[in-house]
């Protein structure tokens, strides 16, 4: 549904930062369906672990929340173009199952839960192959610049 270049439209991220690839899904006001490439060209990778690379924990949840930033932006009708940023404010319910190593696809899931005075909360999942990865109930705030 969203190519690399139509996601850099609502990410202000960027290399190395930019964590989400491709959207196969969206429908605004409830649901992302997005992913993340892990190649071993990452330059995570030359310090996390250099024999035995692990995809960083906090960056799987950065990505969850990268994904619900597009859905976010997507609901909103807004973009970092028009004075708008998404800001990550808090994750809860953090949880681990599966490492995420190069070659895997990271699957990326975002539902909306709540907006309030633009406090978004989503609950994210992260999966490989059908595989829980990692949740989290990720809060994102609407922050004109």
């Amino acid at each position: 549904m969203l190519d690399i270049q139509e996601i850099r439209e609502y990410l202000p991220h960027r290399y190395p930062f930019l964590l989400v690839d491709r959207v196969l899904e969206l429908e605004e006001g409830e649901s992302i369906l997005a992913y993340k490439n892990i190649t071993v060209n990452e330059s995570i990778f030359q310090g996390h672990f250099p024999d035995y690379p692990i995809f960083p924990g906090v960056l799987i949840i950065e990505a969850m929340a990268q994904a619900a930033g597009i859905l976010g932006f997507k609901t909103m009708n807004k973009k970092p173009a028009d004075g708008s940023i998404y800001m990550f404010v808090g994750a809860d319910k953090v949880r681990f199952k599966r490492q995420v190593i190069p070659g895997d696809q990271l699957m990326l899931e975002a539902r909306i839960v709540t907006e309030k005075r633009g406090i978004w909360k989503f609950d994210c999942k992260a999966m490989v192959d059908d595989e829980f990865t990692a949740s989290a109930t990720i809060l994102c705030a609407d922050k004109g610049l």
